[in-house]
């Protein structure tokens, strides 16, 4: 007894055809009617003008009237419906986009070289760039690059190696003339960028 009652805790899922019914394809689909292969697609004409709102009504005369007489306004007149329409159905008014810091190429290259002159006068962080080093002196020249940099032997002996190659970027102008000091005091040459 406990072996069937065992048997019927066990017993395995129904099958898919039970579950699904009928085979859910196609072509077992009773009004399914296989395609001509020869034969060729339906070609649909569209309408040169798709609203997807729907035909408008033409508008009433009120406003037909309105607009000729727009339309027979001189162009100071024409000039000033719009901000005279904005102000009575009080639209808010439009706020311009700043531009600051966008070429739009409205100045030509006079203009791009005097903000070159303006950045330049401006600037307050430099970059230090080793340029050249003695090869009697380069283990002096990685200590003094591992000094400022924070980096490793490995890692200032590859930088060091790479030459030319920036330093540190970012810095004040006394701390890169400092680091380019102690850099030519021990054989190096460095510049500021």
């Amino acid at each position: 007894m406990k072996l069937f009652a065992f048997l019927r805790i066990v017993r395995a899922p129904p099958t898919l055809s039970r579950i699904t019914g009928p085979l859910q394809f196609r072509l077992f689909q009773p009004d399914f009617v296989p395609r001509d292969p020869k034969a060729k697609p339906k070609r649909y004409k569209y309408p040169a003008l798709y609203d997807p709102y729907g035909p408008k009504p033409p508008p009433c005369d009120k406003i037909i009237q309105l607009a000729e007489r727009i339309a027979t306004l001189p162009p100071d007149e024409l000039k000033q419906i719009g901000p005279t329409l904005q102000a009575r159905l009080r639209h808010p008014k439009m706020q311009q986009i700043a531009t600051e810091g966008m070429d739009l190429g409205q100045g030509g290259p006079t203009a791009g070289s005097a903000k070159a002159e303006e950045k330049k006068v401006e600037k307050t962080a430099f970059d230090v760039k080793l340029e050249k080093f003695d090869a009697a002196a380069k283990i002096k020249v990685i200590k003094e690059v591992r000094a400022f940099t924070n980096l490793g032997l490995k890692e200032a002996k590859d930088l060091v190696e790479k030459t030319p190659v920036l330093l540190k970027q970012g810095v004040t102008k006394e701390e890169a003339n400092g680091i380019i000091e102690k850099i030519k005091a021990a054989g190096g040459v460095a510049v500021v960028e």
